[in-house]
């Protein structure tokens, strides 16, 4: 593992970065550079709740956005980050259809001041967000890194391939080490409230009926936050080697990986036993009857009826294997839901 590192983490108050920041800085003597626009895609106060939570001599947040060409370079001049993980971009589906310019400026313009960051204050590794989203509504499953993923159904998906082409250009052209995760629908406490199953929760709370999509017939490859933060870990602490080929140039010390939980769950039970521990946490009624709160509807544009991810070549090169089964991971969120919006913890 690494020690005594300067690591630079975009999107430090969104929920995968937090968790990173937090179990970062329980290790070793490592300084943690934070960088997030603390925008307005969903409610502020849990990015600030996170932040929190992170606070300690190690930990220097600066409020800024990752499009900002001038302040990327002023962070990386005067820190000089060691390992950067990339995991600053604007998230969901469905909202690139609607504000499709948060997108560009984010995934797009802000991982390029990144990458030229990378090159002209050289970084041991680069380890960047991608997403599932980009197999798109590929059949065959469980998806690997070596399917074609060329026909991306969503902006977003196709943001998140343009990345790791990007990064690919740069790890041949400045042997910069990168590493990409494709990451598989993660969930937890402090999660995203844009994400279905906390969106059921809101939903289910107050007595409404929620939507289940594709007629009950999807699919996701649901991955709990401290399984995906010892993943990242695990790879930040092994960067790409360099090496040279047989024409001089660097071959380029690039790697790919799926992060999920390689066992896809089907939607129907996902919010069944979601409905379970809810009861169980006392947020819904013990007489809760979940049937009538329920409505199957066709799929929503851009998305995917399945995700499953292949992560064999995670578990080959790290061991990565996630041990946090859906009854425990929605548990442990359902509880902490109960502590910060039932009991006036805010």
């Amino acid at each position: 593992m690494f020690n005594k590192k300067t690591i630079l983490i975009t999107g430090s108050a969104g929920f995968i970065g937090a968790a990173l920041t937090n179990k970062i800085l329980k290790m070793n003597n490592n300084k943690i550079i934070g960088l997030d626009n603390l925008n307005s895609y969903y409610d502020v106060k849990l990015k600030e709740e996170r932040l929190k939570n992170s606070m300690n001599d190690n930990y220097i947040f600066i409020k800024g956005d990752l499009s900002d060409s001038s302040l990327v370079k002023d962070i990386f001049e005067k820190y000089h980050p060691n390992i950067v993980v990339n995991l600053a971009a604007q998230a969901g589906v469905r909202y690139s259809i609607i504000n499709p310019d948060a997108y560009v400026q984010s995934n797009l313009i802000g991982f390029y001041n990144i990458l030229e960051a990378c090159r002209h204050y050289p970084v041991e590794h680069l380890v960047y967000a991608s997403s599932s989203s980009i197999y798109g509504g590929n059949k065959k499953v469980p998806f690997s890194t070596d399917d074609k993923v060329d026909n991306p159904v969503s902006l977003y998906a196709a943001t998140k391939k343009s990345n790791e082409l990007l990064a690919h250009a740069y790890s041949k052209l400045y042997n910069i080490p990168t590493t990409g995760l494709r990451f598989f629908t993660v969930y937890g406490p402090m999660g995203r409230p844009d994400m279905a199953y906390f969106g059921f929760t809101n939903k289910l709370l107050k007595g409404e009926t929620i939507e289940i999509f594709n007629y009950g017939n999807c699919k996701r490859d649901f991955t709990y936050i401290d399984d995906i933060v010892d993943g990242v870990i695990k790879v930040m602490s092994k960067a790409p080697e360099k090496k040279t080929g047989e024409d001089g140039l660097p071959i380029p010390p690039y790697k790919i990986y799926n992060i999920g939980n390689n066992n896809p769950e089907n939607l129907l039970d996902f919010v069944q036993i979601l409905s379970e521990e809810l009861v169980r946490a006392k947020i819904l009624p013990p007489d809760f009857d979940f049937e009538s709160h329920k409505k199957l509807v066709p799929m929503q544009p851009g998305d995917v009826p399945i995700t499953y991810a292949d992560t064999s070549e995670l578990e080959k090169d790290f061991g990565f294997k996630p041990k946090t089964s859906l009854r425990e991971g929605l548990r442990k969120f359902a509880e902490w839901y109960y502590d910060y919006y039932m009991k006036g913890s805010k």
